[in-house]
C-alpha cells in the first residue's frame, strides 16, 4: 500500500514523502494514528495544490517584509525625554516607547519584542534594528531630543 506521510515518522521518512509499506502497518498504524494518508490521485494533487499554495504565501509574506524593510530604513523617529541639569536624561527610553513612537509616528505596528536594543539612555541618534521575520532584520534611526 502507498502512503502520503503528513507527519515525520522516525525511520520510515518525513511528511511529504510517498512510501510503500505493509497494508496493516499503513492502515492500522499510520492511517489509523494521523500520520499518513492513503496515496490516491486526489490526494496527491490536493498535497500538491497546498504546497504551491504555501509557496505562494511565503512569496507574499516576504514580498511584504521586504517593503517593510524599505519603509523602516528611511524612518527617524523624535523622541522628546526630559533632561537633567548635566544633560543626561531622567530614566531612558524603552522599547516600549520606541514601539508607541513607531505607531503614533510612523503608522507601523511593530511588537516591542521584536525590537534589539537596550534602554537608551543618551541625546543624540540611535540605530535601532527590528526582527521582521524569516531572518529579514531592519534599522532605523531615533534621535532622542530634550523637551
Amino acid at each position: 500500500m502507498k502512503v502520503l506521510l503528513i507527519k515525520d515518522v522516525k525511520g520510515l521518512g518525513k511528511a511529504g514523502e510517498v512510501k510503500e509499506v505493509k497494508d496493516g502497518y499503513g492502515q492500522n498504524f499510520l492511517i489509523g494514528k494521523g500520520f499518513a494518508k492513503a496515496a490516491t490521485t486526489e490526494v496527491l494533487r490536493k498535497y500538491e495544490s497546498d504546497k504551491k499554495k504555501e509557496a505562494e504565501n511565503l512569496r507574499f509574506e516576504l514580498a511584504n517584509l521586504e517593503k517593510l524593510k524599505d519603509e523602516l530604513s528611511k524612518i527617524t523617529l523624535v523622541i522628546l525625554k526630559p533632561v537633567g541639569a548635566n544633560g543626561s536624561l531622567f530614566g531612558g527610553v524603552t522599547k516600549d516607547e520606541i514601539a508607541q513612537a513607531l505607531k503614533t509616528q510612523a503608522n507601523l505596528e511593530i511588537d516591542k519584542k521584536s525590537l534589539e536594543c537596550e534602554t537608551l539612555k543618551n541625546i543624540g541618534i540611535h540605530e535601532v534594528s527590528v526582527k521582521l521575520g524569516h531572518s529579514i532584520h531592519a534599522q532605523f534611526k531615533i534621535d532622542i531630543k530634550a523637551e
